[in-house]
């Protein structure tokens, strides 16, 4: 039995979407490659071998699972270079042209397009509806005759909605246009068709896994110039000795997260809905997101009247970790750009919580913060300069 009282400090943790403790299944098959089996996979002599069969090994498991080929799977240090080798590696292979994203998209593909941008790249940053949905309509209009690259998230790490990337894929492939998907915050927690997906990110610490870890995919025949050069490491895609003792980790954490992916869905959806109609009852609130194609562990409010800021400081004092945003950005005072996307006030969007749940989440973890989030709100608005 997992002592969650040592892995979550006796409180009660609310923010699964930010990142994850490492399952303590997955620290026990990293063990025995910080000492024993510490080699580089370079090397010609045993220990070295070894790694490497490892590696390939875990190459082949990760590919089995995403049902694609183990040549097209990359290991990198996460979704952030993931993300940056999809953009930037796409634009360089090419020299010009016209990318297409979301105005919901994580920063790690945000900032990368802004930095094509003055670099001569042009991007479409596409709208999305008040759910937070890209429509593949929008996707179809918005491709040029120099288009070299759409991408779409998956899931929002924001407020869960869940993009329709099949459709979104098979626009992309009818147009022939490379399609990439941040899938960060989905791969291991729901279904991801690889059907019509070109180029796909995921991460480590989303899964249980290690913090430092992560895949590209990259579909045979997709063409990208390498960010890192050096000794050729990763087939050529990614120069640097691979962090075997992670890279396992991100494999098992993987296998385990497919394995009970259906069990721990249904267990996250009937959290989230005890959590919503307990949230909805507070005057003032409302979801963000989609309400039902969204990802099982997020529940993202807005509260009138408050700021956002206040309520995560004091529901910290009260033993509860919660974000009001994306926590790459939790320490920036700018409204969360999710928000303003799906058309809410800078003044709505600073009221925001959100609440992700996840495999160490239990019942009673969901009704400490419904006893506490509403007096929490009042209090708030009882001091709250925007209230009339």
């Amino acid at each position: 039995m997992i002592n969650i009282g040592v892995i979550m400090n006796e409180k009660v943790y609310m923010d699964y979407a930010a990142t994850t403790p490492v399952d303590p299944r997955v620290v026990d098959a990293m063990k025995p490659f910080f000492t024993d089996k510490f080699g580089n996979s370079a090397a010609l002599y045993s220990v070295g071998q070894e790694a490497e069969q490892v590696l390939e090994d875990c190459r082949r498991k990760v590919a089995r699972i995403l049902g694609v080929k183990p040549e097209e799977i990359f290991f990198t240090s996460g979704g952030t270079e993931s993300d940056n080798l999809a953009l930037k590696g796409t634009a360089f292979s090419k020299g010009k042209g016209h990318i297409i994203t979301s105005k919901i998209e994580h920063h790690a593909i945000l900032h990368p397009a802004e930095w094509l941008e003055k670099r001569g790249f042009s991007v479409t940053y596409l709208p999305v509806d008040k759910y937070g949905t890209v429509s593949p309509e929008s996707v179809e209009q918005a491709i040029r005759d120099d288009t070299i690259l759409v991408s779409v998230m998956h899931g929002n790490n924001e407020i869960g909605t869940l993009e329709p990337i099949d459709e979104i894929g098979k626009v992309c492939r009818k147009n022939n246009v490379p399609f990439h998907t941040d899938a960060v915050q989905t791969v291991g927690k729901v279904p991801v068709n690889m059907k019509h997906v070109d180029m796909l990110s995921s991460s480590s610490h989303k899964l249980y896994g290690p913090k430092g870890v992560g895949i590209i995919f990259v579909r045979e025949g997709t063409k990208l110039v390498p960010l890192l050069h050096g000794g050729g490491h990763e087939h050529g895609m990614r120069s640097g000795t691979e962090n075997i003792a992670s890279i396992v980790g991100y494999t098992k954490a993987l296998e385990l997260a497919t394995k009970e992916m259906k069990k721990e869905d249904k267990r996250l959806t009937e959290l989230r809905r005890k959590l919503i109609e307990g949230l909805e009852k507070i005057p003032d609130s409302w979801l963000n997101g989609h309400p039902e194609k969204r990802l099982a562990g997020n529940v993202h409010f807005c509260f009138r009247f408050i700021e956002g800021e206040s309520l995560i400081l004091l529901l910290d004092q009260k033993g509860i970790e919660a974000s009001t945003g994306s926590a790459c950005s939790s320490k920036s005072l700018k409204p969360s750009h999710v928000l303003t996307a799906i058309g809410l006030k800078p003044e709505e969007a600073h009221g925001s919580l959100r609440l992700t749940m996840g495999r160490f989440t239990k019942e009673e973890d969901v009704e400490k913060v419904l006893e506490t989030v509403p007096g929490v709100v009042e209090r708030l608005r009882k001091i709250s300069p925007l209230r009339k």
